[in-house]
């Protein structure tokens, strides 16, 4: 049932159930991080990719409803959420809903259970992301096809070059570090720093030079930028 290459963020106080959780899901092949407040919860998505949040509702400091709220409306993240909670009633989970959430599970809950609803829930995801095509200006990526153009001209990349273009159009204008870059490309074998640093040289040799405009940005020591020079 394992979606591939998926990183989780559970967000919970309670210590052992945070552990059980974190357990079942990374012995099902998932990459798990945890948060055991609001703010670190934050703090963790400002700074770090992760494919769905695990958000327990009653916290201290902030709760799950304000964590949520922050990430929708100040974060602008998209990322799926799945509300945890003890107490069965209408109001929270409408309120779950009215803050961002994408799903809502009772406690006490079985694990399979929570792990269907993470695999359905980042498929849709994924899927929502993979039914168009990508545009940053004149340049487009058809993902469908896997056809790259800009303005009129077809642009050949190899298969790992059309990946990073991928993940660098689907953040844009947002930066993207090398970590998620190699993450999200090699996984846990990341090879040497030359290797994504070719990549990334015959990428923008590609989408860039033959064209008057740049698109591709390197921010120093932080990561890359695919948009217009005035949202760098």
């Amino acid at each position: 049932m394992k979606t591939t290459s998926a990183t989780i963020l559970i967000v919970e106080d309670h210590q052992d159930l945070a552990a059980n959780i974190g357990d079942y899901l990374e012995a099902g092949g998932f990459q798990v991080d945890f948060a055991a407040d609001g703010l670190s919860a934050i703090g963790l998505c400002e700074n770090n990719h992760y494919d769905l949040i695990v958000l327990d509702i009653m916290m201290p400091g902030i709760n799950g409803f304000e964590v949520c709220r922050r990430l929708r409306q100040e974060q602008h993240s998209d990322v799926p959420v799945i509300m945890l909670t003890a107490r069965d009633t209408l109001d929270d989970k409408l309120t779950g809903f009215d803050q961002g959430a994408d799903d809502y599970l009772l406690k006490p809950f079985e694990m399979k259970e929570l792990e269907a609803r993470i695999v359905s829930l980042i498929r849709r995801h994924r899927g929502d992301l993979e039914t168009s095509t990508l545009s940053v200006a004149d340049l487009k990526f058809d993902l469908q096809t896997m056809r790259v153009t800009r303005g009129d001209k077809v642009i050949k990349l190899s298969p790992i070059t059309l990946h990073i273009l991928r993940i660098l159009m689907r953040e844009s204008p947002k930066l993207v570090t090398r970590e998620r870059i190699e993450t999200e490309v090699w996984g846990d074998e990341a090879p040497d720093s030359d290797t994504l640093r070719s990549h990334l040289y015959n990428l923008r040799k590609s989408i860039d030079k033959p064209f008057q405009e740049s698109l591709m940005h390197t921010i120093p020591g932080v990561g890359y930028k695919l948009c217009r020079a005035e949202d760098v």
